[in-house]
């Protein structure tokens, strides 16, 4: 799937027009639009902590409008509520980028125009054509952020050499404290990473999806709970668990910025990169306002306040983003790896192959591996 092809002064003007008018750390002009009438409601499908007041008050003050959201936790999860709702439900839907081309399929996200977006300044040439964003040269979702999922532990109960291999997960001595973040993609995609499926760890054949069936049913006995987000959180922090599979900084990173001794590391089997993308709603009545904070969240400003959402960290995936993030909290930088040179920054990490765009399975279907996850809680 291919963008439609433009200039290189067209795509230079594009990027000084969007610097100028989102570039600064404050609100610039276009994103505000003063009045005194009831705010505008806008219906927000997303993860918890996109529509809180640290992401969003500044954009609703300035533009006399009001997010209310509703929040899932899973690509599945999403698909259902969508489907479940009234054609122009959500005004804005923050997808999983692995989701996105299930969303256009369905026909419950609307086209967008790719001028309107800064393409030009993304970190990374992935991000500017992003898999299942495109579809027949049409773009249809604009990613906002990203992560790595990888081995998540607690520094007191397993060392940095050990955390450099999902191996650690079976370590005696953890017996009954690792748990599982409850979504069976990021978990199984890991089973199927320590497998030696790299490349292939969403195209498994009957005999490789067997093996990461059977290694993830050896680790069972490990395990202590399986996790909503609040419990994750929770067991990571009081000790409960420590050690969990299928998050990484999302959620040790919240709470190493509050001195927990947890991490998060990607090992030497690889990790997987969550992605995060906005889409308009299908038949949305208040599309343009939308598209309006879609900009002002890729803008500088914007990018700053993705990274520092207080609910859980992400990666800037824009060069004025990042530029903008070293300014304002060089802490966080640091601490997010986000600074040119730095072991494990983010796109030196994909450009060395080491991690993997979250998917879903080619060669089975997601009720299958839905299914086994099942299975496996219940054994």
């Amino acid at each position: 799937m291919t963008k439609p092809a433009k200039s290189k002064s067209s795509l230079l003007t594009n990027r000084r027009d969007f610097l100028r008018v989102g570039g600064g750390a404050i609100l610039a002009a276009p994103f505000i639009n003063k009045v005194h009438a009831a705010p505008v409601e806008i219906n927000m499908l997303a993860w918890y902590g996109h529509g809180e007041p640290d992401v969003v008050a500044e954009f609703e003050a300035a533009n006399n409008v009001k997010f209310v959201p509703k929040y899932y936790a899973g690509g599945d999860n999403m698909l259902a509520l969508i489907a479940q709702s009234p054609p122009g439900t959500y005004d804005i839907i923050l997808s999983d980028g692995e989701f996105v081309q299930q969303l256009n399929a369905a026909g419950y996200i609307e086209e967008l125009e790719p001028a309107d977006y800064p393409f030009d300044d993304m970190l990374h040439p992935d991000f500017q054509q992003f898999p299942g964003h495109w579809s027949d040269g049409k773009l249809h979702s604009v990613i906002l952020r990203g992560g790595h999922l990888g081995v998540s532990y607690n520094k007191n109960a397993i060392t940095a050499e050990e955390a450099q291999s999902y191996a650690c997960f079976w370590k005696p001595e953890i017996k009954g404290k690792v748990g599982h973040f409850d979504w069976h993609l990021p978990n199984l995609g890991m089973i199927s990473l320590f497998e030696g499926n790299a490349a292939d760890l969403w195209n498994l054949d009957d005999a490789a999806w067997g093996a990461v069936q059977d290694k993830t049913m050896s680790l069972r006995e490990q395990i202590g709970g399986f996790f909503d987000y609040g419990g994750t959180f929770n067991s990571l922090k009081n000790g409960e668990m420590q050690a969990m599979c299928g998050i990484g900084d999302w959620i040790t990173g919240t709470l190493e910025r509050d001195g927990a001794p947890v991490a998060s590391v990607i090992p030497k089997e690889g990790g997987i990169q969550f992605t995060e993308s906005y889409c308009i709603g299908k038949n949305s009545e208040k599309a343009d306002i939308v598209k309006k904070f879609m900009q002002y969240m890729l803008s500088p400003a914007g990018q700053v306040k993705s990274a520092q959402m207080a609910a859980y960290p992400g990666f800037c995936v824009t060069k004025g983003g990042r530029a903008a993030l070293i300014e304002a909290d060089p802490k966080e930088a640091m601490r997010s790896h986000q600074m040119d040179g730095m072991a494990n920054e983010p796109i030196a990490l994909i450009n060395e192959g080491r991690i993997h765009y979250r998917d879903i399975p080619t060669q089975q279907s997601l009720e299958d591996w839905n299914d086994f996850w099942s299975e496996y809680k219940n054994a």
